[in-house]
């Protein structure tokens, strides 16, 4: 680490968690050193190994550490490396890159004397800061609760991990909608507008809603508009016009929408030329059972698609799916239970329910598959229902999605508030990454249902709970 470097660029000590969330975020911090602790590269080590799917971001993380430092000196190692020329654009890296040695730390520069290794990436962190001195040292962990500590331990500062954040709460998040308020009619001044077959496309003037995208939805408090965006110029807005009693009366496989967000979700569904759909919302709003029930309409009714593979991330605890006996369908049915109840919920007046669900299983060739065995593959005309996909990395979202090939529409449904996985929070969500970086795709509509149908006793538990 050179001492020589100028007083306000910082020095980053980085966590393990922060190198299993994205491999390269040490070439994130621009003219800034950063500052590995032995003990992280042993956590690394140990989890590279492992059963668990960050396995890979750990082997990773190892391989591009190695190509920076594997002609460096171990003198050159502990003072730093030089990252420039790792990376293109103004966020190109441009300090130093260094191991720290915290395990010949004599005791008395130790805070923490215990040997865990959170405390030991803290004592390095502390040592480093008084060592310094006047260069700002800044701890980077996702880990709540270790943050706490270093602060708690006299480290003036620590941070999560943001370079990667798109938005910075997920309250800002697009919803795939926008409600204006009184008539939507009132607010416009000239419109152009002209029928196309059965359909009216208006012409509107865009500093109405200048904000607008692609397939984001346009509704008013009247309860009598409803529109979405097919097109945009500088100038002017295309927009669809829908009608709300129209788009209140669409159908799938028997079910109705219950509040405009269902519909706008359904009608999204059945959209041929819309690719990837995007459903968040809480629990109990619908967005598993309307996913299959517009993924039978057009696998069975209307014999668009030929199969249906409905995939989820499986938690932690068992992202291997085990060797117990059976079939990978037979095993993941415990995870895609949901799957199950909803297609249960959709025959539920059928004379035999569990012959209707088997036929139906048959006849829809319905597939249920592990995300770990996704890869490699190349997936041909077919519906892929992405469950609980909140507990994705980005990078495990974009190995799905570049799986899906020609005739192939996405259906990713996820709760924000209910993630799973130790490294992801709603900011860095793969989901979250999902809804931004798509936005403004003209084959994908994002849609957030935020009206709890299930029951109202599930509808208190989400609003009180």
């Amino acid at each position: 680490m050179a001492k020589t470097k100028a007083v306000n660029t910082k020095i980053y000590v980085l966590d393990t968690n922060i190198l299993l969330h994205e491999p390269f975020a040490f070439l994130s911090f621009k003219e800034n050193d950063v500052v590995v602790p032995m003990t992280v590269l042993e956590e690394l080590d140990y989890i590279k190994d492992s059963k668990k799917d960050v396995a890979r971001d750990a082997r990773i993380s190892i391989r591009a550490m190695e190509d920076v430092l594997h002609e460096a000196t171990p003198d050159q190692l502990t003072a730093g490396v030089l990252l420039k020329g790792l990376g293109s654009g103004v966020s190109a890296p441009t300090g130093h890159f260094s191991i720290f040695s915290d395990h010949g730390m004599p005791k008395a520069q130790q805070v923490f004397t215990s040997n865990e290794n959170d405390n030991r990436i803290i004592n390095a962190a502390l040592h480093i800061q008084q060592r310094a001195t006047p260069r700002q040292v800044v701890l980077v962990t996702k880990d709540i609760n270790m943050r706490l500590k270093a602060k708690g331990a006299g480290l003036a500062h620590v941070e999560d991990y943001r370079t990667d954040q798109l938005i910075s709460d997920i309250k800002y998040l697009s919803r795939g909608y926008h409600k204006f308020e009184g008539n939507f009619w009132d607010k416009v001044k000239s419109v152009e507008s002209r029928t196309e077959g059965r359909e009216t496309v208006h012409s509107i003037d865009r500093k109405v809603f200048p904000e607008a995208y692609i397939n984001e939805f346009l509704i008013d408090d009247s309860n009598q508009f409803a529109a979405v965006v097919e097109g945009m110029t500088d100038s002017t807005l295309e927009i669809l016009d829908l009608g709300y009693e129209r788009l209140m009366s669409g159908k799938a496989w028997g079910i109705h929408p219950k509040n405009i967000g269902q519909a706008m979700a359904l009608h999204a569904l059945l959209d041929p030329y819309i690719d990837l759909i995007i459903m968040t919302g809480p629990a109990g709003c619908g967005k598993t059972l309307l996913a299959l029930a517009a993924a039978l309409e057009m696998v069975i009714e209307r014999k668009m698609y030929d199969k249906i593979i409905v995939t989820r991330n499986t938690p932690e605890i068992a992202e291997s799916i085990g060797f117990l006996p059976g079939t990978e369908e037979e095993k993941m049915a415990p995870w895609l239970a949901a799957i199950t109840d909803s297609l249960e919920v959709l025959h539920k007046n059928d004379e035999n329910v569990k012959g209707s669900m088997s036929y139906i299983m048959e006849k829809a060739n319905i597939q249920f598959k592990s995300v770990n065995f996704m890869r490699g593959r190349s997936i041909q005309n077919a519906i892929v229902i992405l469950d609980e996909s909140q507990n994705l990395t980005a990078s495990q979202l974009k190995t799905i999605i570049t799986r899906c090939g020609e005739g192939t529409k996405l259906i990713c449904t996820g709760n924000l508030a209910q993630i799973d996985s130790n490294y992801l929070s709603p900011v860095t969500s793969g989901l979250t990454y999902l809804v931004e970086k798509f936005k403004n795709f003209t084959g994908s509509a994002t849609i957030n249902l935020d009206g709890v149908v299930r029951s109202r006793l599930a509808e208190f538990a989400e609003e009180h709970l």
